[in-house]
Order: C-alpha cells, then structure tokens, then sequence
C-alpha cells in the first residue's frame, strides 16, 4: 500500500473527525458553561471520536473479513461532509474484484454490523453507567422550561416541551434502547437524548446498524438474507420488505407535499395523495420490474396502508420522522437495488453462520425505528 493511499485514508479520517466534531457542537457542546472555542471543541470532539470508532470499526469488519478470504479490498473511506445534521455521510470500503461466492459475500456482509454493533452496545452501556443526572440540562443553552421543572422534581418531563428559541429534536426510541434505558432511572427522555455524546453516538450506532442489516439488494443485510434463503425466497422478502418502506415513504411525502403546496392543494390533500400514488406507483413499477400481477396489490397495500395510519395513528404532520423513508426508497431502488444478483458459486451456510444470520435479523429488529427523528415546534 503506498504512502499516497495512506495519506488519502488519513486525511478523510482528520477531515470526518472535524467536521462531526463541528456539528456535534449543537447537539453535546455545553454553551451555558462556557463560550470559547477549545473547551466547546472539546465536547465536539468526544461525540466526533465515540461516532467514529462506530463506523470505523463496522468498516474494519468488512475489510478484514474481506482481507480473510483473500478478497482484494481497500482501506475505509469516511466521508465528510460540512453541513450534514451529523457531519459525515459515514464511510466505505471499496471491493476491488467480483465476489463469486455467497458464503464469502455472506461472511463479508455480516462482518460490519457485528462489529459495528458490539460497539454501540458499549457505548450505551457506557454512557447509561456514567450517567449525570437530570441537573446536566443546566449546562446547556436554552430548555428554560425544561431546566424549571428538573429544578422543581428533580426528574425529567414526561413529555416533550416545545422551545421557544426553535424546534425541539426528538429521536425515535427503538426496542434495544428502551430496554437498556429502563434500567436507569435517569435516563434522559428521547428529546434531551442527544445532549449526553455517549447515548447519543450509541444510538446512531444501532440505528445505523439497522439500515445496513435492512434485507436487500447490495446492503448487508441483503448479503446475509441472500445467504440463508438464496436468490428465490430472498427476492419475495425484499420486495415485501421493499413494499413497507415504500408505505411508510408515504406517512412521511404526503405531509410534507401538501405543506409544500399549500396554495394549491386542497383540505384534505388530494393533489399530494395523487403526487404520491403516481410517484409510488412508478417506484414500485421500477422495484418489481413491471410485474404487474405483484406491483398493484404491493401498491394498494402501500398507498392504502400509508393513507390508514395518517388518518387514524400517525397523524397529518410535516415535521414527522417519516420522511426519510421516502429517500431512503430512492436509495434501495437506484443505490443497493432491491433484490440481491445471483452468485456464481452457491455455498450452504455452516451451521454457525446460520444462527448468526438469523442473530443479525434479530438485531434489526432491536435497533429499527418507523420515526426515527422527528421534530416538535
């Protein structure tokens, strides 16, 4: 490997640590307690270095199981990115040769979430053992009411309170981080969460290890379901899956679309509901390759199940944590794709790699969130 390669690695890696860090500064850096830049800095750089051990380590996962079986592979590459809510799109390795074998693809694909959520799992326990109490909101600018009725209880509200300076950031809870925050009882609410870099770079951990574990195409989980079902039975999985995503796109687009235009839309939404049935419908229509006999009852399902939990769970709101899902469809679709290509060379799986297949589908669950961030003004 030459000094040039090692120098571009390293440089990506300063350059992803600074820029997390900068934009770290408004979710963990102590404004109430001081205003200069070093000791701001420094809170920056510690949820900087606690999220990159995460990536860097799901990365290495990859790159040594690759390295393992001989697989040519290149050393992670962060990326960062200035104005991102986190600072940095994540990171990746590169395969520099096909990969014939699906029980190496297999083995590749699992290596990264396995690694990368160990760590999470440690960070969380770390930052729920370490944990300050509620008074720790005092350190912060802002969440006036908040700081009153810690002052006053001494415990946390139950419900989120909306700030008069902006909005107030509420990340979903997912069954792993509930279950572990249940067993503090000062565990910061969901919209307080992300003061503490410890929870904070924990559950981006987990909710990054869950994207990569979803079942399709080129994402991991699409290596590890493809593995244990092969290609047939995979595919039926992904375009069910694929299907969900697409209907939890809606609870999210439809809001925002008839926020959008407002001017042109009626009361009940009916330009942004047709938006979305054309535009679902072609992606869909993309997805299952104009199989028509799967691609309008997955439409119907998606488009009717959508409209369902607007008007009878969810609710009407923009500002939900929805509406990356309608993003995240357009990446599966023109990005990892929705069902995983054949291998060359078809390997069963050992029997160990079978329950660690079935282990990572189970974390999927644990770590998923429908409403991952969503905002209260």
């Amino acid at each position: 490997m030459s000094a040039k390669t090692i120098l571009l690695h390293t440089a990506l890696f300063l350059a992803t640590v600074f820029t997390v860090a900068l934009q770290g500064l408004g979710f963990v850096g102590r404004t109430a307690v001081s205003l200069e830049f070093w000791p701001l800095m420094q809170d920056g750089l510690v949820f900087a270095l606690l999220l990159l051990a995460f990536l860097g380590t799901h990365e290495f996962g990859h790159y040594f199981a690759a390295v393992r079986h001989g697989v040519k592979v290149t050393l992670p590459y962060f990326i960062p990115v200035p104005f991102l809510l986190i600072g940095t799109l994540g990171a990746v390795i590169r395969i520099q040769e096909p990969v014939y074998s699906s029980r190496k693809l297999f083995d590749i694909g699992i290596a990264g979430p396995v690694a990368g959520f160990v760590v999470s799992v440690l960070l969380l326990l770390i930052g729920f053992a370490t944990l300050p109490g509620p008074e720790h909101i005092h350190q912060f600018a802002g969440h006036e009411d908040v700081k009153a009725h810690v002052d006053a209880t001494g415990t946390w509200p139950e419900a989120p309170v909306p700030s008069p300076d902006g909005e107030t950031l509420i990340l979903g809870g997912t069954l792993l981080y509930n279950a572990i925050a249940s067993f503090f009882p000062d565990a910061p609410p969901m919209w307080e969460m992300y003061h503490f870099p410890w929870l904070f770079a924990g559950w981006l951990g987990l909710f990054f290890t869950a994207l990569n574990l979803m079942p399709v195409g080129q994402l991991d989980g699409g290596h590890i379901l493809y593995g244990l079902l092969g290609f047939k039975r995979h595919r039926v999985v992904a375009r069910i899956f694929f299907t969900g995503i697409v209907l939890l796109a809606g609870v999210g687009v439809v809001p925002f679309l008839h926020e959008l235009l407002a001017d042109w839309d009626s009361a009940f939404a009916t330009l942004s509901w047709g938006i979305w049935a054309v535009a679902s419908f072609a992606l869909l229509s993309k997805a299952f390759r104009q199989d028509w006999k799967q691609v309008v009852p997955a439409w119907l399902i998606a488009f009717g199940g959508a409209f369902a939990l607007v008007y009878t769970v969810v609710g009407f709101n923009p500002a939900g944590g929805y509406l990356m899902w309608g993003v995240w469809a357009a990446f599966i679709l023109f990005g990892s794709g929705i069902e995983h290509p054949p291998a060359l060379v078809e390997e069963p799986l050992t029997r160990g790699r079978r329950i660690l297949g079935w282990a990572s589908v189970a974390v999927f669950v644990l770590c998923i969130s429908p409403s991952p961030i969503s905002i209260l003004f």
